[in-house]
């Protein structure tokens, strides 16, 4: 039975003017594609069908749309189109990550970069090319090639991109991790893949405090062994030299003439990106240059609406799949701007400030991030006058309907609010922003032109207007190559295939109504099942935290009397109680306006949530400890310590 999704729950919060959808890059790749084809489209819902029934017309045309720099061109677009896995997309292809991004040879801001402290630095594109020549003849003369993994423990600095841009410039993989990792964190993730060279920052900045990285990188170093046969060290904050490693600077000193630009297959290995790894090891997942490129092409330029006079901002670290997403904006010519250090200091609104100052007019971030602002009181709105700011991205966990209202109350009002959602899997979205349609409040706007997105009841039939997996249905170019040490396949299929066989299965617990907007529910896998009712997290979260005494909750299923009991925990604001009183304020606020279902049997008080080092809930890791099983791997987690007081607890005993 289908539950009702009222457009009137969902109100319009933004509309875009006709001007702007006119002009917008979607209208005119809708344009491109009638002149070339003679298909007319109505509106995107007509565009986004013709782009999933005709993947080979539609990604062809997105491939010349964004003038994708390739030395030779394809054989064909899609080869076994519906192996899923097992499609493969323009055989005979030939191209360069690196040389499309750095396509902008001239004095536009490629680089604008913003410390906690204050501190700025400014690349232009010919400076950014400058730098990846040098330090890819470095690198080349150090042995690296295609196929060679490098790897780095950097913040998020120019020099991270340049290394990356040097990198992909060879036909090597780069993989990266924050510098707050750690040792075996890091060795977890970097020991699988073997890197040949590591590059490492000899120290960050955060709270105001230099930390000093030159430990941690020489016993990650040791880690490694034989087969890291270089270490690289960026003097960032200063902290000295380290035994056996090479000077970025002197190397970027040099003057030998790099190789050309490496002319690759398009599923040619350019990343190595990891999960969360809360059940084990991280899987190594492997994603392509041609499919990455031709993703965050489409996302950037048609999706979000991505000019070279935009200056797109994302908080993110570099072990975040967002840096990844952040960087290939320099294949639009946009300028990037970068921070590095604690979004909160020295104040709240240190970011909005330096986003009034630096022109940012595309803000992304996460939705914990602004969930956090909204409790630390912080309103921007007339004070900062953000007058380029347009957009406001939101990824990480659903972003609340009440943090729309927010961000159109307290930061800037009329500014397009874009919850994204994608992840890891694919370096990119499968839901995201849209500058032809309207927004509403609590909504992703709409499915990611090229994606076959549907959402599946547990018997595997589409459904609308009511919860359900998140799936695709149909192959697209950004699917991983692949998990690294995975030579049948077996785990990568295991990963995404076994819940619906030939269908990419997400893990998220989605509704899609039927006008094409997406609600994210949470985690399918930390979906809550009392009495066999399927629950999602997200809900009770919304409503749990707008009570004033709340900070923060985690809410997980635990097996109780053959069946599943909810427990949420809470961590309570300065000076709040966690009573009797206020317990049945929670359970009233639930039982009114979630459903009876989203009662919790037990509210317990925390002071501490787990996170994943990307910053999100790990409902599992706690989930998996109120039931006495061990978490695998804790090096995963941000604050692994937060778990001991989830374990053995005696108010969940009966």
């Amino acid at each position: 039975m289908a539950h009702d999704t009222p457009m009137e729950k969902y109100p319009i919060v933004w509309q875009p003017s006709p001007r702007l959808r006119d002009d917008s890059e979607m209208a005119r790749f809708m344009r491109q594609v009638a002149d070339e084809t003679g298909h007319h489209f109505a509106d995107y819902a007509a565009l986004w069908q013709w782009s999933v029934d005709d993947r080979a017309g539609f990604w062809s045309a997105l491939w010349r749309y964004t003038d994708v720099i390739a030395s030779r061109g394809w054989d064909g677009v899609v080869s076994d189109a519906d192996a899923m896995p097992g499609a493969r997309w323009f055989e005979g292809a030939r191209l360069n990550f690196a040389e499309n991004l750095l396509r902008y040879r001239d004095d536009h801001a490629a680089i604008l970069f913003r410390g906690e402290d204050g501190s700025e630095q400014r690349l232009s594109y010919a400076e950014l090319h400058r730098h990846s020549a040098r330090l890819a003849a470095a690198l080349h003369e150090l042995g690296v090639g295609p196929g060679d993994r490098v790897a780095a423990i950097v913040p998020n600095i120019p020099q991270a991109v340049i290394g990356m841009l040097a990198t992909a410039w060879l036909g090597a993989v780069w993989s990266s991790c924050s510098p707050d990792f750690g040792v075996d964190g890091i060795l977890d993730r970097f020991g699988q893949i073997v890197p040949k060279v590591l590059i490492a920052a000899d120290g960050y900045r955060f709270k105001g405090r230099r930390i000093d990285l030159r430990d941690k990188v020489a016993m990650v170093r040791d880690g490694l062994g034989p087969d890291c046969a270089h270490c690289l060290l960026i003097a960032w904050q200063g902290t000295g030299a380290m035994t056996g490693s090479l000077d970025w600077d002197t190397l970027l000193a040099g003057d030998a003439q790099p190789p050309p630009f490496a002319q690759l297959p398009f599923d040619h290995p350019l990343y190595i990106l990891f999960s969360s790894g809360t059940t084990g090891k991280p899987k190594c997942i492997v994603h392509g240059a041609g499919g990455t490129l031709l993703q965050h092409l489409k996302e950037h330029r048609l999706h979000t609406d991505i000019r070279r006079d935009d200056r797109l901002f994302y908080f993110t670290t570099c072990g975040w799949m967002m840096w990844n997403w952040l960087v290939s904006g320099l294949a639009s010519g946009t300028t990037l701007v970068l921070f590095d250090g604690n979004p909160f200091h020295p104040d709240p609104d240190a970011l909005w400030r330096m986003a009034d100052q630096l022109g940012v007019s595309v803000f992304g971030t996460s939705a914990k991030y602004l969930s956090a602002q909204e409790k630390a009181g912080v309103r921007v709105a007339g004070e900062l006058p953000l007058e380029r700011l347009r957009a406001v991205l939101s990824t990480g966990s659903p972003l609340a309907p009440e943090s729309f209202d927010y961000l159109l109350r307290a930061i800037r009002p009329g500014v397009q609010i874009c919850s994204i959602s994608g992840g890891t899997d694919i370096v990119s979205c499968f839901a995201l922003g849209n500058p032809l349609l309207p927004v509403r409040r609590g909504q992703l706007q709409c499915r990611g032109l090229g994606l076959a997105v549907d959402v599946y009841d547990a018997d595997g039939n589409s459904v609308r207007d009511r919860p359900g997996e998140l799936v695709c249905t149909r192959p697209f170019p950004c699917m991983p190559v692949g998990f690294w040490n995975d030579p049948d396949g077996s785990r990568y299929r295991a990963a995404y295939f076994e819940r619906f066989p030939g269908v990419w299965t997400h893990g998220d617990w989605t509704t899609l109504t039927r006008d094409g907007g997406l609600i994210i529910e949470g985690r399918s896998d930390a979906v809550l099942n009392p009495g066999g009712v399927r629950i999602g997290t997200a809900e009770i979260y919304r409503q749990v935290e707008r009570l004033a005494q709340i900070q923060e909750s985690i809410c997980v299923g635990q097996h109780w009397e053959d069946d599943v009991r909810v427990v949420l925990f809470v961590v309570m604001r300065d000076g709040a109680v966690l009573d009797d009183e206020l317990r049945g304020s929670i359970r009233r606020t639930l039982r009114d306006n979630a459903s009876p279902r989203h009662v919790p049997a037990k509210i317990l008080q925390v002071s501490d949530i787990p996170r994943t080092r990307s910053g999100k809930i790990s409902e599992l890791a706690v989930r998996d400890t109120v039931e006495g099983r061990v978490v695998e791997n804790t090096e995963a987690l941000l604050n692994p310590e937060a778990l001991d007081q989830y374990r053995g607890l005696p108010e969940l005993q009966d």
